[in-house]
């Protein structure tokens, strides 16, 4: 018995069994097993490709936000350009709120 999965162009063969019936499971069952390490392998490829894009280097010029203090005050977040002056409330208070509204939006 040849079963071949026309989507992926699989091709599995069970010929061991007397009976056309149980060469037909035993086809389906090499075939489904085929099939999930395929899709396994697939998956694994798609993970380390979106690793590879999402990986930044820890240089200068790499940070999300800048802090100014002094001669003006300031924080600003590269990603999104959203700053604000009240540099004590983000960094004593931790009022990362708008910073976090603008990167849901992007």
């Amino acid at each position: 018995m040849r079963i071949v999965h026309v989507p992926t162009g699989i091709a599995v063969t069970a010929s061991n069994e007397r009976s056309q019936e149980q060469n037909r499971e035993r086809a389906l069952s090499l075939l489904a097993g085929k099939l999930v390490k395929k899709a396994e392998e697939e998956h694994r490829s798609l993970e380390e490709s979106l690793k590879i894009s999402r990986k930044v280097e820890n240089e200068w010029g790499s940070q999300i936000r800048n802090y100014v203090l002094h001669p003006y005050k300031l924080v600003k977040d590269l990603r999104t350009g959203v700053e604000t002056s009240n540099t004590s409330a983000v960094l004593e208070d931790g009022d990362l709120d708008a910073f976090i509204e603008a990167e849901k939006n992007i």
